[in-house]
């Protein structure tokens, strides 16, 4: 696992006006992991995404080279010692009020950075647990997602245009206490909290646990839908309960959640394989508002640890 030192050792430093070609050598130089993203947005520029990031200069002089203002991303979890909670403004989803609401309740103190997003968001970095995978999630519902293994985020100094304006990712607090892991399940759990199967009684499963899950399926939004129903159909292989029971049990739930019956099929043929492998068989699918009171200048000024104004480099 990479050090989140390492990363943090260059967001102390960063700032709007650094070039993005030599920004990426310097996150390399200091061993984080880095790839190449659409010049104005987020979506990655080589074949297999987060996973060709490298420190190797040769390959990133190569990358640049030809897409100077490609923005940089950089993959979560083990392989940059960092994860990431992303508030997300968008609509009427208000991210900064799951997020303050799981403030409250002590989920989510002990970040590193905190890091303006172009759309009015927020980034909170966390060290990654050591040893320990810490898998991506969304909760869309409340404009929350979890960048850990199996993700990634793009990072200062890169910029997003949209409606003919850039907006940049920018460093906005540094917290100057002790920063500790995050208990990502946990706060997942508290945000949009899964109904529980019991385990079959005489291999049978009671009607009422099939009945809840395809009920908190129905009700993913969009985002969610997919893994929601991923989950769910694992939970039932996980009971034994025959595949086709389980579509028949979850069609209609997916299906008012928004998804085609020809996605519904695809996911509970792959949530049974991974549960239940067969021979010789490889699955590789499963893949604030201006008006708002919780926003981001809000958090942006205050302080993990002692309540201080906050230091705000290159401002």
């Amino acid at each position: 696992m990479a050090s989140p030192d390492a990363l943090a050792s260059v967001l102390t430093r960063i700032n709007e006006a650094w070039p993005l070609t030599a920004a990426a050598r310097v996150f390399a130089a200091a061993g984080v992991p880095v790839f190449p993203c659409m010049p104005g947005g987020k979506r990655p520029l080589t074949a297999h995404g987060f996973y060709d990031a490298t420190t190797d200069p040769g390959q990133l002089a190569e990358w640049w080279n030809k897409r100077p203002g490609a923005n940089i991303g950089v993959p979560t979890g083990a392989a940059s010692g960092v994860v990431v909670v992303d508030v997300d403004v968008h609509g009427p989803v208000n991210g900064f009020e799951a997020f303050d609401h799981a403030d409250r309740a002590g989920l989510v103190d002990g970040w590193q950075f905190l890091v303006s997003s172009p759309s009015g968001g927020m980034h909170a970095y966390y060290p990654a647990a050591p040893g320990q995978a810490q898998r991506s999630w969304q909760a869309a519902r409340v404009g929350i997602d979890f960048r850990g293994d199996g993700g990634y985020i793009v990072v200062p100094p890169s910029q997003v245009t949209a409606g003919g304006t850039s907006n940049g990712y920018r460093v906005r607090h540094i917290n100057p206490g002790a920063a500790h892991t995050l208990d990502s399940d946990g706060l997942r759990d508290f945000l949009d909290p899964r109904p529980a199967p019991r385990r079959p009684v005489g291999g049978v499963t009671r009607e009422a646990d099939v009945s809840r899950l395809a009920a908190w399926v129905a009700n993913r939004g969009e985002g969610e839908r997919n893994r929601g129903l991923f989950w769910a159909a694992c939970r039932l292989a996980e009971n034994n309960v025959p595949a086709t029971d389980a579509l028949d049990a979850l069609t209609a739930a997916a299906r008012h959640a928004g998804l085609s019956q020809r996605e519904v099929t695809t996911t509970v043929r792959s949530a049974y394989r991974t549960i239940h492998p067969l021979p010789s068989t490889r699955d590789s699918s499963v893949q604030g508002r201006a008006d708002s009171p919780l926003a981001a200048d809000e958090w942006f000024g205050r302080d993990a640890a002692t309540g201080a104004e906050p230091w705000v480099p290159g401002l």
